[in-house]
């Protein structure tokens, strides 16, 4: 199997960056989102129409977007990592770490889009826009890790 994996490795590699791009464009627009909505329910209140327009917009990214684009994004991670045999590798392994991180990341955005649709406000728009640096922070940082391999 492993030789079978190697021989597509780069029709994997170019999957995994294509799967990457979408994700965390997704990371980057959900927090945004949820900024607009915010602002949105304060001006207009929840249950408005303005508040289900921006409920629909964010269960659509999450449906659309965001939870194929990570689905996919771990399977050719994973793929990629056993077709090269890297599973020993430190530099793979605060790599993961990170990704876990991002992971998580998207699990609390998604819920937050979630509580919001209840109408719940726990953080304000100020929070969530400096929210939204933690996925550019963390992709800069796995990018670093992955080409320059420091370790």
């Amino acid at each position: 199997m492993e030789t079978a994996l190697a021989m597509t490795y780069l029709w994997l590699k170019a999957g995994h960056v294509i799967f990457v791009i979408f994700w965390m464009a997704g990371l980057f627009m959900l927090p945004r989102y949820l900024v607009y909505h915010q602002e949105a329910l304060d001006a207009s209140g929840p249950g408005s129409p303005e508040d289900g327009v921006w409920i629909e917009r964010e269960r659509k990214l999450m449906r659309i977007i965001l939870t194929p684009s990570i689905i996919v994004v771990w399977l050719l991670g994973i793929l990629l990592a056993t077709s090269q045999n890297l599973w020993g590798e430190a530099w793979l392994h605060a790599k993961l770490a990170l990704v876990l991180l991002l992971s998580g990341y998207h699990g609390w955005m998604a819920g937050y889009a979630r509580r919001l649709a209840k109408g719940e406000r726990r953080l304000t728009g100020k929070q969530l826009r400096l929210a939204n640096e933690v996925p550019g922070i963390v992709a800069a940082l796995i990018v670093i890790l992955v080409i320059v391999r420091p370790f």
